[in-house]
C-alpha cells in the first residue's frame, strides 16, 4: 500500500503529532476518526447472566435503629446514652468526644448549630473557641447567655461527632436527625435558632443561610430563626450588621 504523502509532508504531520504529545504509534493502518459509518452500530442485548446483579443492602437500616434509640429515650440523659451506643455513623471513629450540648436545660432559645469543630470535639461542647466566643458576646449585646439567670439559652449541634476525614454528607444528617428531633422534644424550648446551612437543611430541608436569615418559619411546630454562624461571622465581619438585625428580631419576638 502505498501513501498519496510525499516524505516531507509526512515528516511535517509527524512532528505535529509529535508537538500534540503523540509518542506511541498504536497500529500500522491509519484510522479515520472523522468517518461516520452508514448504520449504527447495533448493541447485543445482555443475556439475563450478563445482568448486574442487585445488591441488597446489609444490615438494619441506619435511620430505623436511630429512630428507635431515640424515641426510647425518656429525658436528656438517657437520649445521650442512646447516641453514645449509636455505630452507624462513621463519623464516631474518627471523633474525640460527643458533642452533645451546651448552655442551660429548659432555656426558651435553642440554638442549633453545624457539625462540630476541632475545639468543640476536644472538650465535647458547642459552641466553644473563638467562634464560642462571640456567640456569647453576640447574645450577650440582647441580655441573653449560657448561663444567663433570666434569659438563658441552650446549645446543640445538627451533628455530634466532627468530621476529621471528609465532610458531612446528607446520610449522616438523615441517620442523626431522629436523635436531634428528639433533643429538641426533649429540651422542650419555646424558639429555635438554626446557626448555619447544615442547620437549616437538616430541620427546614434548605439551605443558603444568607438568604435564609432573618426570616421566622416554622419546623416541628416551633417558631425558627435562621442566623449566620459566629464562624461566618469571623470570616466575613462586614456580615455582623444582618447578625445584629438578627438578633434583636430574637429579642423583639421573645419579649424580653
Amino acid at each position: 500500500m502505498e501513501s498519496g504523502l510525499d516524505f516531507h509532508t509526512a515528516k511535517a504531520l509527524l512532528d505535529w503529532h509529535v508537538d500534540l504529545g503523540a509518542d506511541e504509534a498504536i497500529g500500522n493502518v491509519p484510522i479515520n476518526r472523522y468517518d461516520v459509518p452508514k448504520e449504527a452500530p447495533k448493541m447485543a442485548k445482555p443475556k439475563p447472566a450478563d445482568a448486574a446483579p442487585v445488591v441488597m443492602q446489609q444490615g438494619p437500616d441506619p435511620v430505623a435503629v436511630a429512630r428507635e434509640l431515640a424515641q426510647g429515650a425518656q429525658d436528656l440523659d438517657g437520649l445521650k446514652a442512646a447516641m453514645s451506643s449509636f455505630t452507624h455513623c462513621d463519623l464516631k471513629n474518627g471523633a474525640r468526644n460527643l458533642v452533645f450540648s451546651g448552655g442551660t436545660v429548659g432555656a426558651k432559645v435553642m440554638v442549633i448549630g453545624d457539625a462540630p469543630t476541632r475545639e468543640e470535639d476536644r472538650e465535647g461542647t458547642p459552641f466553644v473557641g473563638v467562634a464560642g466566643q462571640l456567640l456569647d458576646a453576640m447574645f450577650g449585646a440582647i441580655d441573653h447567655g449560657r448561663d444567663h439567670a433570666q434569659n438563658p439559652i441552650y446549645l446543640t449541634s445538627v451533628l455530634p461527632w466532627r468530621a476529621q476525614t471528609r465532610d458531612p454528607n446528607p446520610k449522616d444528617v438523615a441517620m442523626m436527625l431522629p436523635f436531634l428531633t428528639r433533643h429538641i422534644a426533649l429540651a422542650k424550648p419555646e424558639v429555635l435558632v438554626l446557626m448555619g446551612n447544615q442547620a437549616c437543611e437538616a430541620l427546614l430541608g434548605s439551605k443558603g443561610i444568607t438568604k435564609l436569615r432573618g426570616t421566622w418559619t416554622e419546623a416541628l411546630g416551633k417558631p425558627v430563626l435562621p442566623m449566620l454562624h459566629p464562624a461566618y461571622l469571623l470570616r466575613t465581619p462586614h456580615s455582623k450588621r444582618e447578625a445584629w438585625e438578627d438578633l434583636l428580631n430574637l429579642k423583639g419576638r421573645l419579649g424580653v
